[in-house]
């Protein structure tokens, strides 16, 4: 991770991490750094979600872009994997999302994708950040015909929800689907997609504000969904989080599908179909032990990444694997799609469960989930924090005490000052023993913020 950028993009609170002159700068780097590259006038897409930040950014980007003689094409509201499809299929030379993902409305992110659709590399972002501190020297203004155009391109988001509509195999006629769009980008998309389908779809959180993106809603709070699902006697529902880079599933019980039990559906679906290449599935570390021991049964090999649907990727790319993401839902299709897309992951799960003639809640019940707990602890500096010699002593103590009936699992977030804490066992009871007692060591040695 660099100064500003971290695994996902430059994010933080609006105006006081993240501020405009971060979001010009940005748009002056890329503008001038693409332009170089290709010799003529570069093209840049740009979309945002709902936050109320993300037209002052939008701007911010739009000023530095064109004054480096950059055309930027601003494709409005939309989700994450919309601008990367955009992005890979159109002949633009990047791509910027403005999104802080799940985070709160008062926080926002710039997210570069290059001209394949995928995260930008750490090399370019490097010198983003130098350009930005002021290390690398200035960028020559565009002057005269040089300079760049703004325009409107919202067909570019329309040519992606057909491109998603295409890729279904069957209608989804009779099918009663719930959507929570969680107030954020997935609001303009999601529905126009399963009713073109044919679906019945209900659909929850598809009002926002600007500051009611993933409050008490979405992927991050999918108790609310879970809820409207039994309520109203709906066949599957599916939440996804502010830029719809992520989906989690609700069954037909009210059961939650998070993104180790998809993998498990698609993975070995995929295997039975001769679909699964190198039949292999990309996990991360964060991934249930259960996961694995259903993987073992199935005959379905697994690769463990670091935490990020970037390494997810990378890993898949390298490799030739089809199938890979997150226990929170970034799942990766990557015959279809280069970087965790919510949208697609709901049609591939409806495909399954409509080939396959079966409820989602039968689909993953050969999967025994390990209890699992995860807790988040805001710190001054991560880096001492987990340096800390008492904090590691704490943890190898947990890691004795579980032996093979589980683990621990202390990490850094890649893009909040904040340490986490997982711990993964045989009951709840444990799991909420052992992170309490690393937890108490954190805050006993001074680290919490």
């Amino acid at each position: 991770m660099g100064k500003y950028f971290g695994t996902d993009g430059f994010r933080g609170e609006a105006n006081r991490v993240l501020t405009v002159e971060h979001a010009y700068k940005v748009g002056r780097f890329l503008g001038w750094y693409y332009g170089g590259r290709t010799g003529r006038k570069c093209r840049v897409v740009i979309g945002k979600d709902t936050r109320r930040s993300s037209y002052m950014f939008e701007y911010s980007l739009v000023a530095g872009l064109t004054a480096s003689g950059a055309d930027a094409c601003l494709l409005h509201v939309t989700t994450t994997p919309s601008v990367s499809y955009v992005v890979r299929t159109e002949d633009f030379d990047c791509g910027i999302m403005i999104s802080a993902s799940h985070n709160p409305f008062y926080d926002n992110g710039i997210k570069v994708l290059n001209g394949r659709g995928e995260k930008l590399d750490e090399e370019v972002t490097a010198q983003i950040e130098a350009y930005i501190d002021g290390e690398s020297g200035e960028i020559p203004f565009a002057v005269k015909e040089g300079i760049g155009r703004a325009s409107d391109y919202s067909q570019g988001r329309n040519r992606y929800i057909g491109y998603l509509i295409s890729l279904a195999v069957r209608s989804f006629k009779n099918m009663r689907v719930g959507l929570d769009c969680s107030n954020g980008s997935a609001f303009s998309i999601a529905k126009s997609v399963f009713d073109a389908l044919g679906a019945k779809t209900y659909v929850i959180n598809n009002e926002p504000d600007g500051t009611n993106i993933n409050r008490g809603c979405g992927s991050t709070h999918i108790e609310v969904l879970q809820k409207f699902v039994v309520e109203n006697g709906l066949d599957v529902g599916f939440a996804y989080d502010g830029d719809a880079d992520r989906c989690i599933a609700v069954d037909e019980n009210g059961r939650v599908v998070d993104g180790d039990l998809i993998l498990y559906v698609c993975g070995l679906y995929m295997k039975e179909r001769g679909m699964l290449d190198t039949n292999t599935v990309v996990t991360t570390v964060m991934s249930n032990i259960g996961l694995y021991k259903a993987f073992d049964i199935a005959g379905i090999r697994y690769e463990k990444t670091n935490v990020g649907d970037r390494f997810v990727y990378e890993n898949m790319v390298n490799n030739g694997h089809r199938l890979g993401g997150e226990q929170s839902g970034h799942i990766i299709f990557s015959k279809y799609a280069s970087t965790g897309d919510g949208i697609l992951t709901s049609l591939k799960l409806m495909e399954v469960m409509l080939e396959k003639k079966e409820t989602l809640g039968k689909l993953t019940s050969p999967v025994e989930i390990y209890p699992q707990l995860l807790k988040n602890i805001r710190v001054k500096d991560k880096p001492a924090a987990r340096a800390d010699r008492d904090v590691q002593a704490a943890v190898a103590a947990v890691e004795k005490a579980l032996g093979n009936d589980g683990r621990i699992l202390v990490r850094e977030s890649g893009t909040e000052p904040v340490i986490r804490v997982m711990v993964e066992a045989r009951t709840d009871e444990l799991c909420e023993k052992y992170v309490s007692q690393v937890l108490e060591v954190i805050r006993a040695k001074g680290h919490e913020e």
